[in-house]
């Protein structure tokens, strides 16, 4: 398990990763005026506001996460998020990856991944949970009791707020079309496509595909693009590549524009998510005794 904290003014963020659950990630923050970019994830994202409020967008709708509740974003579901009002909000995250849902709902004999309906939830028992889990991640707890309460918080979840109904249309859902466009920029997400060159690629017009593209994938083609290239990003770091190679190799003209990009979409830096990478293989630390 790893940890990063930093401190910016009234904003800090503290970072933590842990090898269980297919290298599960959480992250505990307070944000004032850090706005994330509308994105999407291949994960789940829970979030429990710990004080203050938070917005996002999610579904059409400004939503509003009061303290003591916990939002929600399904994987592939385009979302933004920042403070709802002028003080700012603290809030405590998990982010476990859809195959862990689903095995979880397997065992559960769901048979599916499942949907999550809702987005601001008042559940104090999952709140509790994802409290508690945080705690020990705050104090270096054993695993496998991190790995017990991550998994007994995916099933409450899965058994009170999934759904059977259709989940909205997601990538990879789309008309040939689109798929084929955004496939292009999954294969060339380190160069700047104009969106001729992807309207040609998808035998559409670019003001058809533009619209056409934003309304089954769920953001323009550019923040598609952009999302690839942090989900790349993360990919090279995690295999210990430096901040400059990676910054040039997913597109960026230099390490400071990575950066800025970087935080906006997952609330921490390119820097402090490396850190985390390489030093979760160290835990648990050499002081520790059984």
């Amino acid at each position: 398990m790893a940890e990063k904290a930093n401190t910016d003014k009234s904003e800090w963020t503290r970072y933590y990763r842990l090898s269980v659950c297919n290298s599960i990630e959480a992250l505990h923050a307070r944000f004032v005026t850090h706005r994330y970019a509308r994105h999407s994830h291949d994960y789940l994202v829970i979030g429990l506001v710990e004080s203050g409020a938070q917005a996002y967008w999610y579904r059409g709708e400004r939503r509003i996460t009061p303290e003591g509740q916990v939002f929600l974003v399904n994987p592939g579901e385009p979302h933004t998020g920042e403070s709802a009002t002028p003080a700012g909000y603290v809030y405590r995250t998990l982010y476990p990856r859809a195959d862990l849902l689903a095995r979880i709902a397997e065992d559960m004999g769901i048979g599916c991944l499942p949907h999550l309906k809702g987005a601001v939830l008042n559940d104090p028992a999952l709140a509790g949970i994802l409290s508690q889990l945080h705690q020990r991640l705050m104090e270096q707890g054993l695993q496998s009791e991190c790995e017990s309460l991550i998994l007994t918080g995916l099933a409450h979840l899965i058994e009170h707020h999934s759904e059977n109904s259709t989940a909205p249309k997601r990538a990879g859902n789309e008309r040939q079309a689109v798929r084929r466009a955004r496939e292009y920029l999954e294969a060339n997400f380190s160069e700047d496509v104009p969106l001729s060159e992807l309207a040609a690629v998808a035998s559409l017009s670019p003001f058809y595909l533009a619209r056409a593209f934003e309304r089954e994938v769920g953001m323009p083609p550019h923040a598609y693009l952009e999302g690839v290239r942090i989900r790349r990003a993360r990919e090279f770091l995690d295999r210990g590549s430096d901040l400059i190679s990676t910054a040039l190799a997913v597109g960026y003209s230099d390490q400071s524009h990575f950066t800025r990009r970087f935080k906006r979409f997952l609330g921490i830096t390119p820097g402090e998510y490396s850190r985390a990478s390489k030093i979760r293989q160290d835990w648990p630390p050499k002081n520790l005794t059984s």
